[in-house]
C-alpha cells in the first residue's frame, strides 16, 4: 500500500541555495513541496495518522476529523484515501479555494467555519466545531495536529534528521510557527545533536503564539489564534515576527528576482532572515525550511485585486528596480 511509511515519500535532499540575498552569507532552503500533497505536511499527516490507528482505534472506526488551514487537509486527504478512511476536513473562510477543491478531488468532506469565535478567532471556532461533532458521531477520530505528539515526533525523526544529513554544523536555523510540530521536532532534534545551533523562530503578527495580542490575518499557514499546546520557546535563541505586508512583497520580490515562486509561510521566513542578517556573521551557515510552494498562493499572495482588498498592496507611483505588479518592495 502507498503512504505506509513516512520514510518512504522523501529523502530530504532537496535544498536551494541562495545567493546576494542577505549580506555575507547564503541561504540555504529546504523545499518540501516536492512531496505528495505540496508540502511538509504529509510528514505530519502520515504520524497523525498511525497514531490514530495505533491509540485512538481507527482501523475500526475509519473516520478521521481534523481542524486545517490548509496543507494539512490536504496531505490527511491523500492518507485517508489511500488507506480507505473517510476524512472530514473543517476548515474556515481564510482556506484558500484552490485547497478545498483539492481535498475534494480526494474523497474529502470539507466544512467551512464562516464565523469566528469572539476572543479564539476561526481556530477557536473550528475546534470548538470538532468537539461538539465528537460528542455527537462516536464513529470520529480527531487526530489533533495541535496537540498529538506524532506532529512533533515526525519532524523530529524526519525533518530535522534531513537538515543535519545535508548541514552536520548550521549555525542558524529559521523555521515558522503554526501548530509547531515542525518547529519543536526540530528543535528536540536539533539542540541534541548540535546545541550551538541558534533556532529562531519565526511567526506572523496577529498571532498569538509568542504572546503578543490576536489581530486578523489573512495568509493561511502559520500563526495561530490560539497558544498550541506544542510549543515551548524554552530551546529557542529568538523569536521574530512578520507583518503580512511584508510576506507579499517577499513573496513577489522572489518570483520575479530568483524565479522562486514560495508560499506564504516561506515568504515569511525569508522576510524574518533579511531582518536578523545584520545579527549573522559572516561564513555562517544560514538555513530554513520551505513547507511548500507558491502556486498555489496565485489567486492570493500574486493576485493585486485580492492583496488590496485584504490591505496588502499599497500602489504607488514611483518605481525602483524591485517594482512587480503595480507594487514597489522598499
Amino acid at each position: 500500500m502507498i503512504y505506509q511509511t513516512a520514510e518512504s515519500i522523501n529523502d530530504g535532499r532537496a535544498f536551494l541555495k541562495i545567493d546576494e540575498f542577505i549580506k555575507n552569507n547564503s541561504v540555504y532552503v529546504k523545499i518540501e513541496n516536492m512531496n505528495p500533497g505540496g508540502s511538509i505536511k504529509i510528514k505530519t499527516a502520515i504520524a497523525l495518522v498511525d497514531a490514530a490507528e495505533k491509540n485512538l482505534d481507527l482501523k475500526n472506526k475509519k473516520h478521521v476529523i481534523e481542524s486545517s488551514s490548509g496543507n494539512l487537509g490536504i496531505a490527511l486527504s491523500i492518507i485517508c484515501a489511500a488507506r480507505k478512511y473517510n476524512f472530514t476536513c473543517i476548515v474556515d473562510k481564510n482556506t484558500l479555494p484552490h485547497t478545498i477543491k483539492v481535498m475534494k478531488a480526494y474523497g474529502a468532506e470539507v466544512i467551512i467555519i464562516e464565523t469566528p469565535h469572539p476572543e479564539r478567532g476561526y481556530l477557536g471556532a473550528r475546534l470548538d466545531y470538532i468537539k461538539k461533532r465528537l460528542v455527537s458521531d462516536n464513529s470520529l477520530v480527531w487526530t489533533n495536529q495541535y496537540e498529538s505528539s506524532a506532529n512533533r515526533e515526525a519532524h523530529a525523526r524526519l525533518t530535522a534528521r534531513e537538515l543535519l544529513n545535508e548541514f552536520p554544523v548550521i549555525d542558524y536555523l529559521f523555521i515558522a510557527a503554526g501548530t509547531t510540530g515542525t518547529l519543536m521536532g526540530c528543535v528536540q532534534t536539533v539542540t541534541e545533536a548540535t546545541p550551538a545551533t541558534k533556532i529562531i523562530a519565526v511567526d506572523t503578527k496577529g498571532s498569538v503564539i509568542f504572546g503578543t495580542p490576536s489581530a486578523p490575518r489573512y495568509i493561511p499557514g502559520m500563526g495561530a489564534s490560539v497558544l498550541p499546546p506544542l510549543f515551548d520557546s524554552k530551546n529557542l535563541f529568538d523569536m521574530v515576527q512578520v507583518s503580512e505586508k511584508e510576506t507579499v512583497q517577499t513573496c513577489r520580490l522572489f518570483a520575479r528576482r530568483y524565479g522562486f515562486l514560495v508560499g506564504g509561510s516561506t515568504g515569511t521566513v525569508l522576510t524574518a532572515i533579511r531582518d536578523y542578517s545584520p545579527k549573522i556573521p559572516a561564513g555562517s551557515v544560514v538555513v530554513m525550511i520551505s513547507p511548500d510552494g507558491g502556486e498555489r498562493y496565485i489567486d492570493t499572495i500574486y493576485s493585486d485585486e485580492w492583496c488590496l482588498q485584504k490591505g496588502l498592496l499599497q500602489l504607488q507611483s514611483s518605481t525602483s528596480r524591485n517594482t512587480f505588479s503595480g507594487a514597489v518592495v522598499e
